[in-house]
Formats: structure tokens, sequence, C-alpha cells
């Protein structure tokens, strides 16, 4: 059986963390030269190809990807043994690195982390990206946790996995003085809309409604960033087909109120990470929990 060289498998985790070899051999105060051959040696002693070189890049293989998720452990596991030597009498903080859909609502994000924000062992960064990005993020470990309003496939061949953390009922709101007089459609006919754009899972739910009544909604807009749609649901006078949970606080303010619930149509949200042999304690406390019901 080889024998693991440890020196050589922390050179290869800190420039795979980094995606950058310049990057990291400043870092470690060594040669870039001297930094490839210890991976090289690292490589050659297992006998597997951890790196693929795409012009300055370099990319993981899938034997480099595993490798990276039992380093981190490793690595990790070295920290807090390094904090036990030293008589550290309080738990080592746990780091946790959250993705988040750029156009997702801030008030489901904030309901998220909310058990986060009392905790004294736990640091936490919020990154707000695409989704492709984030994935990409995530799938070279630099993230632990990707939450999304959009599914993603899930194969064989893919890294990660996804859970359904909750979903919410999709509404129709407006402001209080202008809640129609009759049902839908009739009630509806002479309003104008903010709705999210054609891409969304929102605005598919709604025009198949819209669809089976044979109604034309009159579109003022069209937005797929949650915190605009709430900024023009609360300030165009127009009616606006979102997740409650968008509004809360308008809601509960009374500047806006809900006209009609849409039948069984609603925004699902989703955390996606990577198929791991161990991830942080805490985010699977919070995946355990079900935000909304």
């Amino acid at each position: 059986m080889n024998r693991l060289n440890y020196h050589h498998l922390y050179y290869f985790w800190h420039v795979a963390k980094s995606g950058n070899l310049t990057q990291s051999a400043q870092e470690l105060h060594t040669s870039q030269s001297a930094l490839s051959s210890q991976i090289k040696q690292l490589e050659h002693t297992m006998d597997v190809n951890l790196f693929e070189r795409k012009g300055r890049r370099l990319i993981l293989t899938q034997q480099g990807q595993q490798a990276l998720i039992l380093a981190d452990d490793i690595f990790s596991k070295g920290e807090e043994l390094a904090s036990l030597l030293k008589g550290n009498s309080q738990s080592a903080t746990q780091p946790l690195r959250i993705g988040v859909m750029s156009v997702m609502s801030r008030n489901f994000i904030e309901a998220f982390i909310s058990p986060l924000l009392q905790r004294q062992d736990v640091q936490f960064t919020l990154l707000s990206k695409g989704i492709t990005n984030l994935l990409n993020e995530l799938s070279n470990h630099k993230l632990d946790v990707v939450l999304s309003n959009v599914n993603v496939a899930v194969d064989a061949g893919n890294l990660w996995q996804v859970q359904l953390l909750g979903r919410q009922p999709l509404s129709i709101v407006g402001p209080p003085d202008l809640l129609p007089k009759s049902e839908f459609p009739q009630g509806y006919k002479d309003f104008r809309w903010v709705v999210p754009g054609k891409q969304s899972e929102i605005r598919a739910s709604f025009d198949a409604f819209c669809s089976h009544f044979q109604f034309e909604p009159n579109i003022q807009t069209q937005v797929d960033d949650m915190a605009m749609l709430r900024l023009l649901a609360r300030d165009s006078g127009s009616l606006a087909v979102l997740p409650k949970v968008v509004v809360k606080d308008e809601l509960s303010a009374g500047s806006l109120i809900e006209y009609l619930s849409l039948p069984k149509a609603f925004e699902h949200f989703y955390a996606i990470t990577v198929k791991r042999s161990k991830r942080p304690p805490i985010l699977d406390e919070l995946l355990a929990k079900s935000i909304f019901r």
C-alpha cells in the first residue's frame, strides 16, 4: 500500500480550493514549480490524475473532487486537534459558506439563516450569484450549500444532491383599496400586472391558471428579481403574483393584501449540496428544519 504524504496532500488541498497555482504558491511562500512538483509526486505515488489543465486553469478530475472532499475532512479535523492541544476551552468556530440565488426572496434567506444569528460558534458567509456560477462554486467546494428556488436535474454524473426545504403558495396581492368586487377573472380585467419573467416556475403556474380561465392579463412589468418584484408590488399600484413570504412585512402592515391564493401553485425552495462523506454539523441542523409548512 502506498503511503500518503500529508505534506503533498496539503499542497494539493490548497491549490484545489483556490483553483490558482500562482495564488497558492504566493500564499504558501514557495515557487510555482516546487508546488507543481509536489502535487505531481502525490499523483505519481497514488497513481491518479487530480487535475486537468484547461488553458491556465486547473480543473479537478472526478478523482480530484473526491480527494478534495476527504482532504477537507482531514484538515478540518487537524484544525480541531490543534485547537484542543493548545488548551482552547471553547469549541472551534464552525465556518459555513452559503450561496444564494441573486433573484431569491431575501425574506426566505433570512428565515433560513435566522438560527445562526445567535450562535457564537458559527461564522457564516453569504454569496449571491446566478445559479450556474453558484453550482460551479459548489462543485469546486468553495460553498457548502446553495439555496435556490429553481430545481436542478440530478443524475449519476452530478456531484450535487437536492433537498426540498419547503414551499410557499402563490398569491395575487395588491393595494387594499383596489380589492376586486367580483371573483376571478371578471373582477380582474381592468388591472395591470407585475409578474415574474417567463423562465420562472411562478410565471408558468400563473400562465396555466390564466389559461384555465381563458384570461389574458395586462402585464405592465416582468421581473425575475424578488426584491424588485416586492418593491413594484408595493409601489406600482398594480397587482402582483408572488409567494406571500416575499411581501410578509407589507401584508403585516396592511399596505398590501392578498386578493387570491392560486390553487395548487407553489414556489419551491431547495438546498443543493455536494455529495460528500461529511459536511459542517450546523448545516445538517439547518437542513433538518422545514422553514415553511
